[in-house]
């Protein structure tokens, strides 16, 4: 039996389809990353051992973190030699929770 009106069905089924984006928001090292990235106002970038210094963990930690963020489309790199620099591009992530938000705002205005 499915009370969920046509809204709420689309609001669950983009929360499906967010659902590593919003898991990638809630982890305080990811936070921490993407605060500190956009506060970089340039596109050059920072490196990962920057960023593991200013966030406190380790260098392969901060990889990890920063790949997870890279697979969703929340952050990109660039190398040059051996340096690999991030920065933010979060174009994708605030286009989804825009479209979340307004199915919400539609499902409390009904």
């Amino acid at each position: 039996m499915n009370d969920l009106s046509p809204v709420q069905t689309a609001a669950l089924k983009e929360l499906h389809q967010d659902s590593g984006h919003l898991a990638a928001l809630a982890n305080a090292s990811r936070q921490k990353l993407l605060m500190i990235l956009g506060q970089n106002p340039t596109v050059h970038g920072m490196k990962v051992n920057d960023l593991a210094e200013m966030i406190d963990l380790s260098q392969p930690a901060t990889s990890h973190h920063l790949k997870q963020l890279h697979e969703l489309g929340m952050v990109n790199s660039r190398q040059v030699g051996n340096i690999v620099y991030y920065y933010l591009t979060l174009d994708d992530t605030i286009a989804r929770l825009e479209r979340l938000t307004t199915l919400l705002e539609k499902r409390a205005a009904n």
